[in-house]
C-alpha cells in the first residue's frame, strides 16, 4: 500500500536529497557510495622523474621505479578504459600516465598567482581499477540537476516544487543497494524532464570549448601538451556523442599540435570536416586588444586564416561553421578591431571580459559595435559571463537572469569545458546539457555551434543597440606598463619588421636577383604574434615565459638585422656615392635629420645651475636638477608648460593591487603620489651646441634605485628628447613621470591602430574616473585651438592626462607572478613636442610587404587625421597594375585603378585602412 501523501519542510527536503547524492557524508548507504561497483588496486606502480618534457617513444624506454604524483583538478579522476570488456580481450595492460608537480593552474606557492613552487608535491592517494555504474551516473546526473531546480527557481515558483518533490520521491523508491529499483526512480524524473516550456523560451546554444593560454603560469611547451590531452578528451566526446560541437581557437596551438602530435591532427582534421571540430577566431593566438601595432592585427588574422585554409580547407571568414572573431579572454578591445574584422571578411565577435569591469557594468550581452572608421560588427558575450561553464541549473538560470538585452535577443551562448588550464568538457557536462535540452521552466539548451547561434542572433537584429568606440577594460590597467623589458621588444620587433619588409620590397623592385625572403619573414612574424598573446606582451606571466619572450625578440632582432644588411647590399649594388653608406627614410612622412647646415643649437648654463637649449624652433630651459621650467614655440612665443609648475617631474606611487598584482593598479594608488627631488647642481652640460645640444643628470629615486637622464635638442628638430637609464630594484612602487602644459581641454588624444581617439581629462562620471589609467603607442596630445602639447615614447604604453597634466607611465615592480618583473636596468626615450594646431593628420603608408609567387607588393595605407580625402598616390616603383585587395591580400575584383603618369587617385573616409596589391614590371636583365 502507497504511503499517505505528508506535509514537506522545504529545507530538510532539500538537505535530504543533497545527502543522498553527497560524495562526503552516508557513502556506505547513499547512491554516490554505489558509482563505482567491484574494484582491484593495480598490480604495480612505478614511475620516473624527469625536468624535461619526453616525446611518448622516449619516455616509455627510461627507468621506471615505484614512485607517486598524480593531480585531480578538472574532475578528471578517471580514465575509461573500455566501454565493455570482452572475453577475448586482454586481462592485463600497461597504462602510461604524464605527470607534472602542478596543478591544472600552474604550481603558484600559496595561490595561484603567486611565482612558482619549486619544492610543490603531490601524494597519490588511490590507483585502482574500477567497474564503473552509468545507470548510477545517469541518476545522479538527474536528481542533482533537480536540486538545482528547485534552489535556483526559488520557494516562489510552482516548477521548483515540483522538481524538489520528484528528487525526493526518488529518493523513496530508490535503494541504492537494489539496481533494480533504479528505472522507477529515471521513469520519475524523466516523466519531469519531459514537460516541455513554450516557444517563447530563451535558447541556450551550448558549445563545447576548452581555453587554453598560450603561455601564462606555464610555459609554451606545457601548452603543447596541454592541447594533447585537452583535445584528446574533446575528440573521445565527439565520438560517444555525435551532436557534440566542440570550438577552438587559436592557429598557433593547433600547429603545435600538427607538428608535435600529427595523428591527433589528422582526427582532429577529420571531425572539422564532420563539423564536430570547429576552427573559431581567424588569429595565430588569441592576443592582447589594446598593445599590437595595428599591422601586427592584420598579421595576427592573415597568419591565423592562411593556417586554417592550409590546414582545414576553409578560411575562418569563408566557411559558414567559423565567421567570427573568438576573443574569450583579453584585457580591453580597440576601437580599430571591428575596421580589422571587417577588412577580414569577418562580421562577428564573442568575448566576455568585460564581465570583468570593476565599476561600470556594461550595459549588453548582445550589441552592434562600431569602430573608429565606422564599421560595425555584431557582438556578442554569454551572459553567464563565464567561458568555463560546466552545465549547472545555476549556470543555466544565470545566462537568462543576467542577460542584459532581455526583449532584444532570445538567444545567448554557453561555452562550456574546464579552461585556462585546458581540460575542456567531460561527459557528465554534456549528460547535463542533454537533459535540460527542453524543460519547461528553464531556457531551451541546444548544443550548438557558433554559426547557429549568430545565425538566430541576426535573424532577429533589429531591435539591437549599437556602441561606438573602444571596449575599455576597467580592470587590468597594470598590463599597459608590466615588464618593460616585454613592452619595449614588442616595439623595436614590430619596427625591424615593417624596415625588412619596406627594404626587401625596394630591392625586389630594382633587382632581378634579389629573393624576397617570404619564409624568414613568416618565421619571425610567428614569434612576435606569439609573444603578443594576451599574457605574454601584458607582462602577466611567469619569469619562465618572460624569459622565452625575451629570447624571441632576440631571434628577431639578430635575423631582421641580416635581412636588412641583405636587401641594403642588394640596393646599393652598382649605385654610385661612397661605399657602404645608404640613406633610407623608413618613416612614413617626410623625414629632416641634421646633415644639411641649419641654425645650430645654443646651449648655456646659467650661474644657478639651470641650463637652456634653443635651436630656433623650440628653447627649452631646465631647473639645476634637471627639471623643465620652459618650453617655447620660438615662431609663436608660445609657453607650453603651465604657470608655475615643473615638467619632467618624476613621482613615485604605492601600487598595492586588491589581488591581480601584474595586472591590476587601482585608483587609490594615485593618493600616494610622491615626487621624487633631485639635488640642485646635478645638471651639466652634456654637447655643447652645433648639431645638438644636451644636458644631463642623475637622480636618487630612493635608496635602491636611481636614474640618469640626458635632454637633447637636436638641429632643426620640433622635440626635446629624454634618453633615460635607470636602475630599478622595488617592491609595488610605480614610476611615472609628469608634463603639465598650459593647455586646456576636456579631451586628450591618444594614438592607437591605424589612427587615434580621445578620452576625456576629467572625472565627470563613473565611466571617466574608472579611465584613471589608459593605454596608446607612440604619442598622446593634449590640444587647444591652435595649439598643443604632445609626448612621444619609443616603448611604453601607459599613461594618463587628467586635467593638464600629461603623465607617462614607465615602470611598475610587482611581485606575482613574476617575483622578478621589471627589476635590473632599463633604458627608453621619451620626448615632448608643442606645436601649432593639430599634431596629426595625412593619409600614410605603413607597410610594405612581398608576395613571392606573383613578383608584387601589398602596401598598406591609412588616413590618420579623421576625415573624408581625396588624394593622389606617387609611384616611383615599375609598376604594371594596381588593384585594392583586402587585408587578406585577396584581390577586389572591381578594385582596379587606373594608372596616370605613375600615379593612383585614392579615396579615403574618416581613418579607413586601405591595401593596394601593385603588381611590378618584369625587371631588366
Amino acid at each position: 500500500m502507497a504511503a499517505a501523501p505528508a506535509l514537506k519542510h522545504w529545507r530538510t527536503t532539500v538537505e535530504r536529497v543533497e545527502k543522498f547524492v553527497s560524495p562526503l557524508y552516508f557513502t556506505d548507504c547513499n547512491l554516490r557510495g554505489r558509482l563505482f561497483g567491484a574494484t582491484c588496486p593495480v598490480a604495480a606502480l612505478s614511475s620516473f622523474l624527469t625536468p624535461d618534457r619526453l616525446p611518448y617513444q622516449e619516455a616509455v624506454q627510461r627507468d621506471f621505479r615505484p614512485a607517486q604524483g598524480l593531480t585531480k583538478e578538472g574532475k578528471k579522476t578517471s580514465y575509461v578504459l573500455t566501454d565493455r570488456l570482452g572475453e577475448r580481450d586482454p586481462r592485463s595492460l600497461t597504462l602510461y600516465v604524464e605527470v607534472a608537480c602542478n596543478g591544472l593552474l600552474g604550481a603558484g606557492k600559496g595561490s595561484i598567482i603567486a611565482a612558482p613552487d619549486p619544492e610543490k608535491m603531490f601524494q597519490l592517494s588511490r590507483a585502482e581499477l574500477a567497474v564503473f555504474h552509468r545507470d548510477v551516473h545517469m541518476l545522479l546526473v538527474d536528481l542533482e540537476l533537480l536540486l538545482g531546480i528547485a534552489k535556483g527557481l526559488g520557494k516562489d515558483n510552482q516548477r521548483s516544487f515540483q522538481a524538489l518533490y520528484t528528487a525526493n520521491q526518488m529518493v523513496n523508491v530508490c535503494d541504492p543497494a537494489q539496481p533494480e529499483t533504479f528505472p522507477v526512480a529515471q521513469a520519475l524524473a524523466s516523466r519531469f524532464f519531459g514537460q516541455r516550456g513554450g516557444e517563447s523560451q530563451h535558447t541556450i546554444h551550448a558549445t563545447g570549448h576548452c581555453h587554453i593560454d598560450t603561455a601564462w603560469l606555464w610555459p609554451f611547451k606545457e601548452t603543447m601538451r596541454k592541447c594533447a590531452r585537452s583535445w584528446v578528451t574533446a575528440l573521445q566526446l565527439m565520438e560517444r556523442n555525435p551532436e557534440f560541437i566542440f570550438a577552438c581557437s587559436q592557429a598557433q596551438q593547433l600547429e603545435w599540435v600538427k607538428n608535435r602530435y600529427p595523428g591527433l591532427h589528422s582526427r582532429l582534421q577529420e571531425f572539422a570536416r564532420r563539423g564536430q571540430f570547429v576552427p573559431v577566431g581567424g588569429t595565430w593566438v588569441e592576443m592582447d586588444g589594446n598593445l599590437p601595432s595595428g599591422e601586427a592585427m592584420v598579421r595576427q588574422f592573415l597568419q591565423g586564416q592562411n593556417f586554417f585554409l592550409q590546414e582545414f580547407g576553409k578560411m575562418c571568414s569563408e566557411d559558414p561553421l567559423s565567421q567570427q572573431f573568438w576573443l574569450p579572454d583579453t584585457f580591453g578591445y580597440s576601437a580599430q578591431l571591428p575596421q580589422i574584422m571587417h577588412g577580414c571578411g569577418i562580421r562577428r565577435f564573442l568575448t566576455q571580459k568585460l564581465s570583468w569591469n570593476l565599476v561600470n557594468s556594461f550595459p549588453h550581452h548582445t550589441f552592434f559595435w562600431e569602430g573608429l572608421d565606422g564599421s560595425r560588427v555584431l557582438v556578442h558575450f554569454p551572459p553567464g559571463d563565464s567561458y568555463g561553464m560546466q552545465g549547472s541549473v545555476e549556470e543555466v538560470l544565470k545566462t537568462v537572469a543576467n542577460n542584459r538585452d532581455k526583449g532584444r535577443a532570445n538567444h545567448s551562448a554557453f561555452l562550456f569545458g574546464f579552461g585556462d588550464g585546458g581540460g575542456g568538457p567531460t561527459q557528465t557536462m554534456l549528460d547535463r546539457l542533454k537533459r535540460l535540452s527542453n524543460t519547461d521552466g528553464l531556457p531551451r539548451v541546444q548544443l550548438s555551434s557558433p554559426r547557429q547561434l549568430f545565425s538566430a542572433l541576426e535573424s532577429d537584429s533589429g531591435q539591437l543597440c549599437t556602441w561606438v568606440g573602444e571596449l575599455f577594460l576597467e580592470l587590468h590597467n597594470g598590463t599597459y606598463t608590466t615588464h618593460a623589458q616585454i613592452k619595449k621588444g614588442n616595439r623595436e620587433c614590430e619596427r625591424i619588421l615593417h624596415d625588412v619588409e619596406l627594404l626587401s620590397s625596394l630591392a625586389l623592385a630594382r633587382s632581378a636577383q634579389f629573393l624576397y625572403p617570404a619564409a624568414q619573414l613568416q618565421h619571425l612574424w610567428r614569434l612576435l604574434l606569439l609573444n603578443q598573446f594576451h599574457d605574454v606582451v601584458t607582462g602577466s606571466c611567469i619569469q619562465i615565459v618572460a624569459e622565452e619572450a625575451m629570447c624571441h625578440y632576440e631571434d628577431i632582432r639578430s635575423h631582421g638585422n641580416t635581412l636588412l644588411s641583405t636587401a641594403a647590399a642588394a640596393l646599393c649594388a652598382g649605385e654610385p656615392g661612397p661605399e657602404g653608406l645608404l640613406i633610407v627614410n623608413t618613416l612614413p612622412w617626410k623625414r629632416t635629420e641634421p646633415l644639411l647646415p641649419q641654425q645650430p643649437v645654443f646651449v648655456l648654463q646659467e650661474t644657478d645651475g639651470s641650463v637652456t637649449l634653443d635651436n630656433g624652433i623650440i628653447r627649452v630651459k631646465l631647473d639645476p636638477t634637471g627639471r623643465l621650467t620652459s618650453l617655447v614655440l620660438v615662431a609663436s612665443g608660445r609657453e607650453a608648460i603651465a604657470e608655475g609648475a615643473v615638467g619632467n617631474q618624476f613621482v613615485l606611487f604605492d601600487d598595492v593591487p586588491l589581488y591581480w598584482d601584474a595586472w591590476d593598479v587601482m585608483d587609490y594608488h594615485l593618493e600616494t603620489r610622491k615626487p621624487v627631488l633631485g639635488q640642485a647642481g646635478t645638471l651639466a652640460v652634456g654637447t655643447e651646441g652645433g648639431l645638438r645640444g644636451s644636458a644631463w643628470f642623475l637622480l636618487q629615486i630612493s635608496p635602491n634605485s636611481r636614474l640618469s637622464q640626458e635632454v637633447v635638442l637636436d638641429v632643426g628638430c620640433p622635440y626635446v628628447r629624454f634618453h633615460t637609464e635607470v636602475h630599478w630594484h622595488e617592491a609595488h612602487k610605480f614610476l611615472k613621470v609628469e608634463f603639465p602644459a598650459r593647455v586646456r581641454s576636456s579631451q586628450a588624444t591618444y594614438e592607437i591602430q591605424f589612427g587615434h581617439l580621445q578620452r576625456p581629462t576629467h572625472y565627470n562620471t563613473s565611466w571617466d574616473w574608472a579611465r584613471f589609467e589608459v593605454w596608446a603607442h607612440r604619442w598622446m596630445d593634449l590640444s587647444e585651438h591652435g595649439f598643443g602639447l604632445a609626448l612621444l615614447n619609443d616603448c611604453k604604453y601607459g599613461a594618463s592626462v587628467q586635467g593638464s597634466v600629461l603623465s607617462l607611465s614607465l615602470l611598475r615592480a610587482p611581485k606575482a607572478p613574476d617575483a622578478t618583473a621589471d627589476m635590473g636596468r632599463h633604458e627608453f626615450t621619451y620626448a615632448l613636442m608643442p606645436h601649432k594646431g593639430e599634431c596629426w593628420g595625412r593619409p600614410v603608408p605603413l607597410q610594405a610587404e612581398s608576395s613571392p609567387q606573383r613578383r608584387s607588393l601589398v602596401l598598406r595605407l591609412y588616413e590618420a587625421h579623421g576625415s573624408h580625402v581625396d588624394c593622389w598616390l606617387h609611384l616611383s616603383l615599375p609598376v604594371q597594375e594596381a588593384i585594392l585587395c583586402d587585408l587578406l591580400e585577396r584581390p577586389d575584383p572591381a578594385g582596379h585603378l587606373p594608372l596616370r603618369d605613375s600615379r593612383l587617385k585614392l579615396t579615403f573616409s574618416p581613418f579607413q585602412v586601405l591595401s593596394l596589391l601593385l603588381v611590378l614590371q618584369p625587371p631588366p636583365h
